[in-house]
């Protein structure tokens, strides 16, 4: 056991060395851009399988930046963690690493659970044998389970995690906070609700009805379309982490949302209405086991505590959201082919 070296860490000029875990994905990648452009002093270190997600041409646009470091590797591998953050002197670890989708979760939970659970337990692991400064354990609101048609997740919520992914996703951050409670590990874990932007592998709902409308084709939407999220856009997301990793307080955990509910419905309306296409592409197709009706955060403690609030309003982010995938076609063209084309049928097509 240890006492935490910096508590809170604070916004200094003190350079630091920062792993990020799946910074080739979708959250990861904006959140290494963002670290990168608001604290050009810090170093970056990107750890990532390059899974089906795991894209590098997401930061093509920084490779040759000399405080960023890729690493292609997997964090289930404790030589290999070890190695990086004690040659590197890692100061902190945001953990955005998983395997993050549901439907994929329900087709194989055994992955989930090696590299949402197994990989997390590493990570910690290596984190306090070398006196890490804080760890972020990045999560969602899907370990709390299914709301009714009123209220909102709060961080006292108690865990009922409904699927595959999201009990993996719960366990790891159990596992977060008995570090903390056992150990004195600095650790934070943040749970936002659903992100959309650029980069989003085109399996999420936003990217999907983007590329199937831009085709033409049926855009799927299962049962009947009813179930809400919480839409939060990632570079919001990303300013948040950035406040919860220098700021929050340790053995805490930090909702993030964009108090902003969608039915999935109309969510795909909208995006057909922004891409002048037409609702008869709309495909009603059979529900996936244990979907959850709403889910909705309450960000109240993050507002309260660390002064965040989303600062892209849905209109604007929607917006840059299809100006960047109609810009950046060829990007998820490339995506949509081969294993994608196999994994969609199986998903949709044969429902």
């Amino acid at each position: 056991m240890y006492t935490e070296r910096v508590a809170p860490m604070t916004k200094n000029k003190r350079p630091m060395t920062i792993l990020v875990t799946g910074g080739c994905g979708f959250i990861g990648s904006n959140f290494v851009r963002f670290m990168l452009e608001a604290y050009p002093q810090y170093s970056i270190v990107n750890l990532d399988k390059l899974t089906y997600a795991g894209n590098l041409e997401n930061l093509e646009d920084i490779e040759g930046n000399p405080s960023y470091q890729f690493v292609k590797g997997d964090i289930c591998d404790r030589s290999l963690v070890g190695s990086i953050v004690r040659e590197r002197k890692v100061n902190a670890i945001v953990n955005v690493a998983a395997e993050s989708h549901v439907d994929r979760s329900i087709l194989g939970p055994d992955i989930f659970v090696e590299t949402n659970v197994g990989g997390t337990n590493v990570l910690l692991d290596v984190a306090r044998e070398c006196m890490i400064e804080r760890f972020v354990q990045i999560s969602t609101d899907e370990v709390y389970g299914s709301l009714g048609s009123t209220g909102a997740f709060a961080e006292t919520t108690p865990l009922h995690p409904n699927s595959p992914y999201a009990a993996s996703k719960a366990s790891a951050d159990l596992l977060a906070l008995a570090y903390h409670h056992t150990f004195g590990l600095p650790v934070v874990i943040t749970r936002c609700s659903n992100n959309y932007g650029p980069h989003q592998f085109p399996e999420k709902l936003i990217p999907l009805m983007i590329a199937r409308a831009l085709e033409n084709k049926e855009v799927p939407v299962y049962g009947d379309g009813q179930n809400v999220r919480d839409w939060l856009y990632v570079g919001d997301h990303c300013r948040a982490i950035d406040l919860v990793l220098h700021k929050g307080k340790a053995g805490n955990v930090y909702n993030i949302g964009g108090n902003n509910e969608w039915k999935n419905i109309d969510i795909v309306r909208l995006v057909l209405k922004k891409l002048d296409k037409p609702e008869s592409l709309i495909t009603f197709v059979k529900d996936r086991p244990g979907h959850d009706r709403r889910y909705a955060i309450d960000a109240s403690k993050i507002s309260r505590e660390l002064g965040w609030q989303p600062s892209i309003s849905f209109d604007d982010g929607i917006a840059q959201t299809l100006s960047w995938y109609l810009a950046h076609e060829s990007w998820w063209r490339r995506i949509i082919s081969g294993e994608y084309q196999h994994y969609y049928r199986n998903m949709y097509e044969e429902r």
